[in-house]
């Protein structure tokens, strides 16, 4: 329950920066969002896709071009 849980959420927030990334034509939030959707579907642990999840969500963040 908790996977589908973060999986959602993630998919979410990446659904966000792809939208961000592809109006801006930024190329690091689009790939991060692009990544966000769909990593939890090859990810079953649920500490894992939290560890995953937030590394993914903070590089834009760091990663300017």
């Amino acid at each position: 329950m908790a996977s589908l849980f973060w999986g959602l959420l993630f998919g979410c927030i990446g659904s966000g920066f792809f939208l961000y990334g592809r109006k801006q034509q930024s190329p690091v939030p689009l790939a991060c969002g692009i990544a966000l959707i769909a990593f939890p579907y090859f990810v079953s642990n649920t500490f894992a896709l939290i560890g995953i999840g937030a590394v993914l969500m903070a590089v834009p963040y760091f990663v300017r071009l």
